[in-house]
């Protein structure tokens, strides 16, 4: 090695140390904070999961056929749902698919809860539009067995961890496509609204929105889909679901649970972005 570059290379910035002191402080001070969070996330899933799970399968999967026909009123998809659903049944993964459908659902939510004003707030203030996008970066570049390490220190094995991983991974996808959105709306249609003396919330909420809801819905639509990725690295962490047959035959070598568990995962995946599509004609 050069000099410059030997004389760099000793003296190496100390963000490892530094980044583990703080976790450091974080777990001594704030220890109960993160168990009750935990807790009470691992609580609310897993009232969830009973929930749905009270239901025989056959009654639950015909009521997501329904709720799939009232959605896009096309008895294909509500037939193709019901199919696909009952292979999933009779393969024996039913209740690891409740698991999965449900952390990819509460992932789903929190991440729009999440990104839906964020993203409006940045369509109207390009300075910390450009601020957050190195965040944004970091958050979908950044390898996810990296931030796993603190987020099982701070919160511990279990959904809990599995869900605030899946938010992490999947948030800034609805953050940049609501913020497209709001930025793509057309001036003449802004315009117009304050021309008829409408106030900045009546502009959002009755100009704006309504103009980007396609870039929004399609945001959540791909944030779906980013949770889905995310089952495997859960199971991980240790949140049940579709990820764990699939770790199980990794470990053991077991191409049939490994074949089963991953079409699981491919039908749940394209019942939910069906489902979670615009209509955009009559039901064919």
């Amino acid at each position: 090695m050069d000099p410059i570059s030997a004389l760099i290379a000793s003296n190496k910035l100390p963000v490892g140390s530094l980044g583990k002191q703080f976790f450091v402080f974080l777990t001594d001070n704030f220890e109960w904070f993160f168990d009750l969070l935990a807790g009470s996330m691992k609580d609310i899933l897993d009232a969830m999961i009973d929930a749905l799970l009270f239901f025989p399968p056959v009654v639950l999967v015909a009521l997501i056929a329904a709720l799939a026909w009232y959605l896009q009123r096309s008895w294909k998809l509500a037939l193709g749902v019901a199919i696909g659903l009952l292979f999933i049944v009779n393969q024996g993964l039913w209740k690891e698919t409740v698991e999965t459908l449900v952390l990819v659902v509460s992932a789903a939510a929190a991440s729009m809860a999440i990104g839906i004003p964020i993203g409006i707030v940045c369509g109207h203030n390009e300075r910390l539009w450009r601020f957050i996008q190195p965040l944004l970066d970091l958050m979908q570049t950044l390898p996810t067995f990296v931030y796993l390490i603190p987020v099982l220190i701070l919160f511990g094995l279990g959904l809990a961890p599995g869900l605030i991983v899946t938010v992490i991974f999947a948030a800034p996808t609805p953050i940049r496509l609501t913020y497209l959105g709001i930025k793509s709306v057309p001036t003449p249609m802004i315009e117009a609204g304050q021309a008829f003396g409408a106030t900045p919330r009546q502009l959002l909420w009755k100009v704006e929105l309504p103009a980007a809801m396609p870039t929004i819905m399609a945001g959540l639509t791909q944030c779906i889909m980013l949770s889905l990725s995310m089952v495997v690295i859960a199971a991980l962490i240790g949140a049940n679901g579709l990820g764990k047959p699939v770790v199980r035959a990794l470990n053991s070598v077991n191409i049939p649970l490994g074949l089963e568990a991953g079409f699981a995962i491919v039908i749940l995946a394209v019942i939910l972005d069906r489902m979670s599509r615009i209509k955009t004609g009559a039901a064919r």
